[in-house]
């Protein structure tokens, strides 16, 4: 059975982690310091094949509204760079919060700022990967929905 890799987009550092075979538990893998574009593909390539991975999924760190914010345009630029150089399909998800989330639990953990600093985008990977594991591992992010107008609440 293959596994899920799941992205915590970054322009310096990028945080990865696994799902079983089952695609039931998601695992912190790893925070991978940015290189070049020829260093970059060739670790990626190698992850993929060492952990059987047949999907991605890139966190879109979506704004509150649920619009594209330019790290999320970023996200997906590089997310259509890697499919491209792995062959390996990549979707994305809504990760709004997930690296937030990741400081908070560490902060309770008591791991010190150096320590959180080293651990915070595989922790934010392991969070988006296991709340799109959750959710049933959708191939897409549902479009964000335009809030009702007036009018439109008034007819209903």
């Amino acid at each position: 059975m293959t596994r899920v890799l799941g992205i915590d987009f970054g322009t310096r550092r990028v945080g990865a982690a696994v799902s079983d075979p089952r695609r039931k538990i998601a695992t912190p893998l790893e925070v991978y310091e940015r290189r070049d574009a020829v260093q970059d593909v060739r670790h990626y390539r190698k992850l993929v094949e060492e952990h059987d991975i047949d999907l991605i999924v890139i966190g879109l760190p979506l704004h509150t509204s649920g619009q594209m914010s330019d790290s999320a345009k970023k996200a997906r630029a590089w997310g259509e760079w890697l499919a491209r150089e792995t062959t390996i399909k990549v979707v994305y998800h809504d990760e709004r919060y997930s690296t937030v989330d990741a400081e908070e639990r560490l902060l309770a953990a008591g791991v010190k700022r150096q320590g959180r600093k080293e651990r915070r985008d595989m922790l934010a990977a392991q969070i988006l990967l296991q709340d799109f594991l959750d959710a049933g591992c959708p191939e897409t992010i549902e479009p964000p929905t335009a809030p009702l107008t007036d009018e439109q609440e008034n007819e209903s």
